[in-house]
């Protein structure tokens, strides 16, 4: 079925040319949906339109408008504020809609094809010193619900992430599990993997900036006490014994690292994530350093008096940057290099996307010019998607001092705090204990994602785990809550013997609450090609709250459903409820977020 707002632009190219002798261009034409304080179903800008009238605003609207309504039987009536043409739709241009939709399940949904663009994005990515945190949740929630917003734009997804499980970081959480573990592995001390090394992490900070304050109180100044403390140097020393290939060194970074990974993949679980492949620097790394030798060989890059390798960027605007240290070891940069060849070896990309945060801008920006500039054409379709901070209301997290708020334990917290509420409510005494746990779990991810996916990608963001379980105002729980609402009125229904609601003769005029809620169940397939279009859920998620809050509009304001003696109206009001959770399951579900059948 062909979009009204196209068939509205086609109209008025034909209006235009008709009643001005001019072909306006596709692009001119301005067809938006109506805003709220208005009457209409869709806007039409006049103003473009003005240097072939040679009329005020007001006069060309009223003439287009005219024109619509006599040409097209769908327009039912228009009304002109200023250089604005409000078009109203009849009721059977609605009715007609929803009846070619609904029994499509996928509405809003394009169909994945052999031709469709392939995209690989990258997500999650990261360091083996550490678990995941606030951060890295809102990394994960992001990379995997774009990657689905993706697919339903009919492109073939890859979804993949870097784990960073080498550098001078891991070294350090290696460094003082040495000196002071004695040996004990997480099973000793019944911790996962990932918190085991990260505890480590922590211990070598604290014991660093212990010597450096020694090396200061002697005398020493602080910089350079800062390259002179003991385990720094020994850190360092590890680095370059890692990347000879010391058999003790990386026996212990494969033992330690093989901790971390059992850690993450508990918590991938729970955020209930994934990937279809795993890319490991330590193994990236060296392509990289591969390809950079060779353009050095080529004349394509510079080395300086230190031994660095060196791409001179002052002719795009930016700066020198180093590709290879002096010491010959590897940096970000050398990975990403060796990562982007790899990963175009192997997938053929259309599109490399990074969802990677906003720090990064610039990084990604160098990538981009660098491996352009080492000839690989493939290189423009790297796309960066920029995320803000995320903090909790007391402040930010540093991952080397221990003040992170680990990913599990928020997790933890937010199941409680949705048990807490639930219990409050007491709308689940019947229950029985393996059902509560599974609804207190999608509530508490509903609400996490949910809050966190609200907000513009690109926006720091202050994450309040009290406030995302609320079952009123804008928050999952709410939305959730809505489709389980019309869930137990369908369960009632067929409890009835109310069958068939998709076979009806609606002959009545729709209320105004019916128009609202057709006109936001057509948005669908726009919303998606938008949130696409700006790599932004937050679009998903302002849609499917404004979905909820108009259902619930239409619930109270007409008379009980259920009750209606217009039998055909009944099926009606019911089968666009169904529509209506259908597309609520699937906004949420583009989220990333499950939703309860009862609550």
């Amino acid at each position: 079925m062909q979009r009204i707002n196209k068939i509205l632009t086609e109209q008025v190219q034909n209006i235009i040319k008709e009643l001005y002798g001019a072909d306006v261009p596709e692009n001119q034409v301005q067809v938006n949906k109506t805003r709220k304080e208005f009457n209409g179903d869709f806007t039409i800008v006049v103003f473009p339109f003005l240097r072939f009238s040679k009329k005020s605003p007001e006069i060309t609207a009223q003439e287009i408008g005219d024109a619509l309504v006599k040409n097209m039987q769908d327009v039912e009536a228009y009304n002109v504020i200023k250089g604005f043409l409000n078009i109203s739709l009849s009721d059977d241009y609605w009715k007609n809609f929803f009846n070619g939709i609904i029994g499509n399940d996928n509405y809003g949904f394009k169909e994945i094809t052999e031709n469709s663009n392939k995209i690989v994005i990258e997500y999650s990515s990261p360091n083996t010193n550490k678990p995941l945190h606030l951060g890295h949740i809102r990394n994960n929630l992001l990379g995997w619900s774009e990657a689905k917003i993706m697919e339903a734009n009919g492109n073939k997804v890859i979804k993949v992430n870097l784990v960073n499980d080498r550098g001078i970081h891991i070294c350090k959480s290696m460094l003082a599990w040495k000196e002071l573990a004695g040996g004990k592995t997480p099973d000793d001390v019944k911790m996962k993997g990932d918190h085991f090394v990260g505890d480590y992490y922590v211990a070598f900070d604290k014991e660093y900036k212990k010597q450096i304050a020694e090396l200061v109180a002697n005398g020493m100044d602080e910089k350079e006490a800062k390259n002179e403390a003991l385990w720094m140097k020994n850190a360092r020393k590890m680095l370059q014994e890692w990347e000879s290939g010391k058999p003790e060194v990386r026996n212990l970074w494969e033992t330690m690292n093989n901790w971390v990974y059992a850690g993450f993949d508990e918590t991938y679980k729970k955020l209930g994530v994934s990937f279809d492949k795993v890319y490991h620097e330590s193994q990236t790394y060296l392509l990289g350093k591969d390809v950079i030798l060779k353009a050095l060989e080529d004349g394509k890059l510079q080395k300086r008096e230190d031994g660095s390798i060196i791409i001179d960027l002052t002719k795009d605007g930016l700066d020198e940057k180093v590709l290879l240290r002096a010491d010959g070891t590897a940096l970000y940069m050398t990975q990403d290099i060796g990562t982007a060849i790899l990963r175009y070896e192997d997938f053929n990309f259309n599109e490399s996307a990074y969802v990677v945060g906003n720090e990064q801008d610039y990084h990604f920006k160098v990538l981009k010019i660098v491996l352009e500039k080492l000839g690989y054409v493939w290189a423009k379709n790297i796309s960066h998607i920029s995320y803000g901070m995320v903090e909790l209301p007391d402040g930010k997290m540093k991952s080397r001092e221990g003040t992170v708020v680990d990913a599990d334990d928020l997790v933890d917290e937010m199941i409680k705090t949705a048990k807490q509420k639930s219990d409050e409510l007491g709308k689940l005494e019947s229950f029985s204990k393996e059902e509560k746990n599974e609804i207190f779990r999608k509530i508490a991810l509903g609400a996490l994602k949910y809050f966190i996916l609200k907000v513009d990608a690109k926006k720091n963001m202050t994450f309040n785990p009290e406030e995302s379980i609320d079952f009123n105002g804008n928050t999952g729980p709410f939305v959730q809550y809505t489709y389980v609402r019309i869930q137990s009125m369908l369960a009632k229904a067929k409890e009835l013997g109310i069958k068939n609601i998709h076979k009806y003769n609606n002959s009545e005029k729709l209320e105004q609450t019916e128009l609202s809620l057709l006109n936001l169940i057509y948005d669908f397939e726009d919303v998606i090609v938008e949130a696409g279009k700006r790599r932004n859920p937050s679009v998903i998620a302002n849609y499917v709250f404004d979905l909820a809050k108009e259902f619930n509009r239409f619930y109270h304001e007409i008379p009980p459903i259920l009750k209606e003696e217009n039998k055909d109206l009944m099926k009606f009001r019911l089968s666009l409820s169904e529509k209506t959770a259908i597309i609520i399951k699937n906004a949420l579900d583009l989220m990333g977020i499950e939703v309860p059948e009862r609550m």
